[in-house]
């Protein structure tokens, strides 16, 4: 099996099923952790660049921000501050309460190999061309059963299971969980091509009657061509040729920029589907293996890496013994709302712009100028597809901020993202407080628990968990508190 020397050990490890974003940010998580991670994929170990995903939104690049990872993707990317939908709905994303107010555009295998480099250089054992055929678990293990490069069959043993695999998922088919859900568009083309002429935006968005086409750069020279007819609902394995996509390109977008050069093409059908449970027993699910949605928005991939930011910490938590015994329950609980959130999200995207009826066109158009007009409603809508306006559930009683997300905030010693990174909770107290309260900073702690002071005159003392939302906070919190806080999030 390759990069691996046999069955992983089952006291305190975890096995990942899937290489894309979500499956190495998490496994690279685990393993920064001290976690012993095998990471199962059944592709060969080469990175395709035959990617769909482009956009990394705010809250995303937050996440890489907390792991050393944002400035070198934006170097490579491109920033996009703003936003153009419907002809007429007007998008600031430089209002944006992050760091970083753009949408960055960058191909996902750039951001997978910023991610499989980071999980190498943590120590994650990765199993190339490997298959997996099935899985028991019991009270205390998971049995993966895979087929590797030669087609011999093995087991590997780990703690947990995460499937990260896609759509078509195996470990949620062998944990027998449903995928409820359909089809939403069918037989839409994909083009990698040359262009004769630039486009006037970094981003070039359209729909138009029956035709709908979307063009991102590559950074090569290359532009990624997305585009669907209504009137041309072929099977997946239609041959297609440029000639379609230039004419589904210039209905929508009223040129075809003189496309030339194909280096690839192909036909997709796009899917809204969640499983109805993203954790059965020890085993959990992630990414496009728990919920799939429409390109619209680009919030596909990056709902999946935030699943994997929100799962690594806890299961980091629980197998070394400190976290609290529902922590892994919390998972479903913060997730699941988010994932059925942006599939309506994405839904009702597409939908608008796909609208033909005279009813769905007034519609559409009443909605685009009650968010030009209206801010409150317009930076709700921008929350929700920038990730950055996402809470989870807080107890009663809790103060406003806890299950929310803390922004990137100056620190007396720098800001907040810098002292997340590896993966710490953070406490931060007022800035006359003389270090840590009384029992706060003991040996036992220091490897998961950072104590900074804000960088203002601000007297809440705020507890951020090590995926960046707040865990618990209190204005003029005594000793007492805050240690009660400590000892419920960080043993």
């Amino acid at each position: 099996m390759s990069g691996t020397t046999g069955t992983t050990s089952t006291t305190n490890s975890v096995i990942v099923v899937g290489s894309g974003p979500t499956g190495l940010l998490l496994a690279g998580d685990l393993a920064t952790a001290g976690i012993p991670v095998t990471l199962v994929e059944k592709r060969p170990q080469k990175i395709s660049n035959l990617s769909r995903a482009f956009a990394v939104h705010a809250r995303t690049l937050e996440q890489f921000d907390s792991r050393g990872l944002a400035d070198e993707l934006e170097a490579k990317g491109q920033p996009v501050d703003r936003l153009r939908l419907f002809g007429r709905l007007d998008i600031a994303l430089d209002t944006l309460p992050s760091r970083f107010k753009h949408l960055l555009v960058l191909p996902q295998y750039e951001i997978e190999t910023a991610l499989r480099r980071r999980a190498v250089e943590a120590g994650v054992r990765f199993a190339y061309e490997t298959e997996v055929t099935g899985l028991v678990q019991d009270e205390d293990e998971v049995t993966l059963r895979v087929r590797g490069p030669g087609g011999e069959a093995e087991e590997l043993r780990a703690a947990y299971v995460v499937g990260a695999d896609g759509m078509r998922s195996a470990v949620r088919e062998s944990i027998g969980l449903p995928f409820p859900g359909r089809s939403v568009i069918r037989s839409v083309v994909l083009a990698d091509v040359k262009l004769a002429e630039e486009p006037p935006t970094l981003l070039t968005v359209n729909a138009v009657g029956d035709a709908f086409a979307f063009l991102a750069p590559f950074g090569d020279g290359y532009y990624r061509v997305i585009g669907w007819h209504r009137g041309r609902n072929v099977p997946d394995s239609e041959p297609l040729d440029l000639d379609e996509v230039k004419e589904i390109t210039r209905l929508a977008l009223g040129r075809d920029y003189g496309m030339h050069d194909a280096r690839w093409m192909s036909r997709f059908h796009s899917d809204e589907r969640q499983a109805p449970a993203y954790r059965v027993g020890r085993v959990f699910l992630a990414g496009d293996a728990a919920h799939v949605h429409t390109p619209a928005g680009g919030m596909g991939m990056n709902t999946g890496l935030q699943d994997a930011a929100n799962l690594s910490w806890k299961l980091a938590a629980t197998l070394k013994g400190y976290g609290p015994a529902d922590l892994l329950d919390t998972y479903q609980a913060e997730r699941h709302p988010v994932g059925k959130a942006v599939l309506r999200s994405s839904g009702g995207i597409v939908r608008l712009a796909m609208a033909k009826r005279p009813w769905t066109l007034a519609a559409r158009a009443l909605l685009t100028s009650f968010l030009n007009k209206v801010r409150p409603a317009r930076e709700r809508m921008l929350g929700q597809v920038t990730g950055i306006g996402f809470a989870y559930p807080a107890p009663r009683g809790a103060h406003p901020m806890t299950g929310r997300r803390v922004p990137d905030v100056a620190l007396q010693n720098g800001r907040l993202y810098e002292a997340l990174r590896g993966g710490r909770f953070v406490l931060i107290t007022s800035a006359d407080t003389a270090g840590a309260p009384a029992g706060v900073d003991t040996d036992a702690r220091k490897v998961r628990l950072t104590v900074a002071s804000w960088a203002s005159d601000r007297r809440t003392t705020l507890l951020v968990r090590p995926d960046g939302y707040a865990a618990w906070a209190a204005e003029s919190a005594t000793a007492e508190e805050i240690e009660k806080a400590l000892a419920t999030a960080v043993g």
